[in-house]
């Protein structure tokens, strides 16, 4: 099959990781036939933060597994998968779809009318919202509950939509998948979600993009930074509360206090609207140096994470933790916390803290006085970041849109 651009564009309705596979108890000598699958992709960011690398990451490994999948998306995205999957067939969708408003009412209006047009046996909406009269079975990502356990990590506006659109999800769709048995746990607690009606899946990693660096790789950012010489500590995601950044420029300045070769902290990823992060870069000493790098391009992040000292990460709350499994497959030693999802990721092979600025500076201090321990993390996290793979994840997936079709027929 060839790769294809549809015509049927949203205005224009013409002609482990392997020990984390789990198969339903429902399946077992089941036999079920393949479904077609839309993944509509239109909500996937143009920066490419963690929803857009689930979604690019897994439609490529679900292309490449022979899975019938169509996917809708924005127009800039077109031709970008119809190179990473060339087997699918892609379907942009008008340029009204550029704002959330818009997508929203394309969600609701037209995509159900290319869902039989297309005639597709599972939709998947790999983002929260998903049409209320969609007429397939459908699948639906939640991606993390911190918008009922921590809704002072997030906007007002955004934690009411998600809340809403996640009990939605949970009412309506024939299935949700989310990334982590604590995802799992802490919906099921705050929103009665029932277990059976979820499926845990990791993310995966991709070693082509994410991985040891070479030492051209690690000198490139080194040159685009201004870091010459210095060590580094390396903190990537964006700037908004979830993150704890401001504990973590607080705690970085406490570790390097009375140190002659104190690192630089280097704060990369899109601004957020976290404003205490301002307040604590203020306060930090002029002797201690700490890089706002802003956005770095896919190319440049193997040589970010893997030519650091280590890697910070104290997170207050994930429903996965993508940037610490990335960092371990760059080879860097990572200092997270235990919060949710983040041992599910990091098991033995990273070293965690409190998130408290003093609780991350005794974790900085320890690290950065002890070599052979940021060297024998490094090497476990490489090793524990081979079992999370994008094959496994969207083997998985394809066992939830089966059971979703399977589910969906006998209703009817």
């Amino acid at each position: 099959m060839t790769a294809t651009r549809s015509p049927l564009h949203a205005g224009d309705l013409s002609p482990n990781p392997s020990r984390a596979l789990r198969t339903p108890p429902y399946a077992a000598g089941v036999h079920r036939r393949e479904p077609r699958i839309l993944i509509d992709a239109t909500a996937v960011p143009a920066d490419r933060g963690g929803v857009g690398r689930y979604v690019d990451s897994l439609l490529a490994a679900l292309d490449a597994d022979g899975t019938r999948t169509a996917v809708a998306c924005q127009p800039r995205d077109a031709e970008l998968y119809s190179t990473i999957a060339p087997h699918t067939e892609v379907v942009p969708a008008a340029e009204s779809v550029a704002t959330r408003t818009a997508r929203l009412a394309w969600e609701q209006t037209t995509l159900p009318r290319l869902v039989r047009r297309l005639g597709v046996d599972v939709l998947h909406s790999p983002h929260y919202t998903t049409p209320l009269a969609n007429p397939v079975a459908s699948v639906v990502t939640l991606h993390d509950a911190t918008f009922f356990t921590d809704p002072a990590l997030h906007s007002p506006v955004k934690a009411r939509f998600f809340r809403a659109w996640t009990r939605t999800a949970l009412r309506r769709a024939t299935l949700c998948v989310v990334p982590s048995e604590a995802t799992a746990s802490e919906l099921a607690r705050t929103v009665g979600a029932d277990r059976g009606a979820i499926q845990v899946m990791f993310h995966g990693v991709d070693p082509d993009r994410f991985h040891p660096p070479s030492p051209a790789e690690v000198q490139a950012v080194r040159d685009r930074l201004d870091l010459f010489d210095q060590p580094y500590v390396a903190f990537l995601g964006a700037l908004e509360p979830r993150k704890n950044v401001p504990a973590l420029i607080r705690g970085f300045t406490l570790a390097c206090q009375g140190r002659s070769d104190a690192p630089a902290l280097v704060l990369a990823g899109q601004p957020g609207w976290d404003t205490r992060v301002e307040r604590a870069l203020m306060s930090v000493p002029h002797r201690i140096r700490v890089i706002r790098a802003g956005y770095l391009p896919f190319s440049q992040l193997a040589g970010f994470l893997g030519g650091a000292h280590l890697v910070a990460y104290p997170s207050v709350g994930e429903g996965f933790g993508l940037p610490v499994l990335e960092a371990m497959a760059c080879g860097a030693a990572v200092l997270t916390t235990r919060r949710l999802a983040l041992p599910e990721v990091g098991g033995d092979a990273v070293a965690y803290c409190g998130v408290g600025a003093g609780d991350i500076a005794a974790g900085l201090t320890e690290l950065l006085d002890d070599p052979a321990r940021r060297a024998a993390l490094a090497e476990a996290a490489q090793r524990r970041a081979k079992e999370f793979t994008w094959a496994a994840c969207a083997a998985q997936h394809r066992d939830a849109y089966a059971r979703a079709d399977h589910v969906h027929r006998n209703r009817r």
